[in-house]
């Protein structure tokens, strides 16, 4: 009788062939400073996007650094966190949808929020102030 459970694989029986399909993904150098130069990348493209003031529009400055906040957030999760579809049974990709959705959520519900507090808390013209009752 064994004493490990079914699902339970130690890292001799994982690293020596005997894998029941539930390898862990490893990072190698390469993968590690393709996610390092990314994330620089990542990282100063919006730095620059604010501080050149590039764009005329700030709405589009602001799309454009959550999306590239939201690909960081993947660039992350792939590079050195090594999810993919093999690792774990392929549950390694369900947490990166996860991810990917909680993301959205938080993103669209981060920029509803600082829109409604613009409109609704901003200071008033003194035209809208003579109109009050």
């Amino acid at each position: 009788m064994s004493t490990h459970a079914p699902s339970h694989e130690d890292a001799f029986e994982a690293h020596h062939g005997h894998s029941h399909g539930h390898e862990a993904g490893h990072g190698t150098l390469k993968s590690y400073l393709t996610g390092f130069v990314l994330s620089v990348i990542l990282t100063a493209i919006p730095f620059w996007l604010v501080m050149a003031e590039v764009l005329d529009s700030p709405v589009l400055t602001a799309v454009i650094i959550m999306a590239l906040g939201a690909i960081q957030i993947v660039v992350h999760m792939i590079f050195f966190l090594h999810m993919n579809t093999r690792s774990e049974g392929g549950w390694t990709m369900m947490a990166l949808i996860f991810t990917i959705v909680l993301v959205v959520i938080a993103l669209s519900g981060s920029l509803w929020v600082m829109h409604h507090l613009e409109e609704n808390m901003m200071p008033m013209s003194p035209q809208m102030m003579k109109n009050m009752p």
